[in-house]
């Protein structure tokens, strides 16, 4: 009998490799916007992935998507206060709950999450729930109808400290590299903002 809240382990839906090891492992994951890789973009990763050939398929996709993602394509909801707010605020709702959130940052037409699953909960789940119910509020805020997020996204399994800490400088240096503050802690959507924002708050409260 198979159990639904078990990792489902290496998986797919289509174009990209997934793998679920629930609460035995962290995932760097990236959301990204309907909208933010056209086509175009899209068939230009798998040539370049099809002409380099490289040994980490996976990886070399993770890295040229992130190429483009940063370049802004697409109509960049996120980049709205009300919108980038409603995704803010449902990651951090349940930090703790249904998964630990190690660091996190909302990009105009991404987000990057480094997460790791808590006891009784799947990656698919919580990203299933965290999806739908963003992609509902947004639009209402937004005033539209249709898609939000695109449908798959990009997860990779943190593999040892040292990836951990590669993942993390990266999450929080993502906006300083997309030329959108010029030091990580001015980015108010992320885990850094927050971390220095709060510290700030409590030696006030002293």
């Amino acid at each position: 009998m198979n159990d639904s809240k078990s990792p489902k382990g290496w998986y797919s839906r289509g174009y990209l490799p997934h793998f679920d090891a629930g609460e035995a492992r962290t995932q760097f994951i990236t959301c990204r916007l309907y909208d933010s890789l056209p086509q175009e973009l899209l068939a230009k990763i798998r040539k370049e992935i099809e002409i380099r050939k490289p040994n980490d398929i996976e990886r070399e996709t993770l890295l040229l998507a992130e190429k483009y993602l940063d370049k802004g394509y697409g109509q960049c909801f996120l980049g709205r206060r009300e919108v980038a707010e409603i995704v803010r605020d449902s990651l951090t709702k349940l930090d703790g709950d249904r998964y630990t959130l190690k660091a996190w940052v909302v990009m105009p037409n991404h987000i990057h999450l480094l997460l790791r699953p808590l006891a009784g909960h799947t990656l698919e789940e919580i990203m299933h729930s965290f999806k739908s119910y963003t992609a509902l509020q947004s639009n209402r805020a937004l005033q539209r109808e249709g898609q939000f997020w695109m449908r798959e996204t990009f997860d990779r399994y943190i593999r040892d400290t040292d990836h951990f800490g590669r993942a993390f400088r990266y999450i929080e240096n993502n906006p300083v590299k997309a030329r959108l503050c010029k030091k990580p802690e001015d980015w108010e959507f992320s885990s850094v903002w927050e971390r220095r924002h709060l510290a700030g708050n409590d030696r006030e409260a002293i």
